[in-house]
């Protein structure tokens, strides 16, 4: 639909205008009122975090401390040249697919890491995670199904190399498994 053009007024038409309303004083524009200054934002929920911080690590079972330090996975197999495995650790292959452990006993783990190895063997996959969690609830024998992995991993003829994954790929509770084409 094409819109019109807005109709020119005559002259006549805007004397008519004019006769018709009387006459018109202009009136001045009102200031606005002074803006009061924004409150400076307050990091309430960043406050009650830090304070609630000293309560958690009465109640936890483990040493935070010790968390992340040392706790890194990596193999790389003889005969491999140094520079995969540092590309691996930097998180530059593409992971195809994965396999998480959470909530399983050892005898089910390692049965599931078979299963999903000889499955990405069968659909030509290269690169793998494989997430073992940290072992936090892990009594004095440390984390087993991490442990567990890491034996199993590095006893695999189809294995290249493993790292630990990066943190947002979950950092040393998971690996990223390199495959033999």
């Amino acid at each position: 639909m094409k819109r019109r053009a807005p109709a020119t007024i005559s002259d006549d038409d805007a004397r008519l205008f004019r006769e018709a309303i009387g006459e018109v004083r202009r009136i001045d524009p009102v200031p606005l009122p002074p803006s009061l200054p924004k409150p400076l934002p307050h990091p309430r929920m960043f406050e009650a975090d830090e304070a609630a911080v000293s309560g958690e690590l009465l109640d936890m079972a483990f040493d935070p401390a010790s968390m992340e330090v040392g706790e890194e996975l990596s193999y790389l197999r003889d005969g491999y040249p140094p520079h995969l495995l540092r590309r691996l650790k930097r998180g530059q292959f593409s992971v195809q697919d994965e396999l998480d452990l959470h909530h399983m006993n050892a005898a089910a783990a390692q049965a599931s890491i078979v299963a999903f190895l000889a499955e990405a063997r069968q659909h030509d996959l290269h690169c793998v995670r494989i997430v073992h969690g940290k072992g936090l609830r892990s009594k004095a024998a440390g984390p087993v199904l991490k442990a567990l992995t890491d034996r199993l991993l590095r006893r695999r003829d189809d294995i290249v190399a493993f790292a630990s994954a990066r943190p947002a790929q979950g950092g040393t509770g998971a690996v990223i498994v390199l495959l033999r084409h």
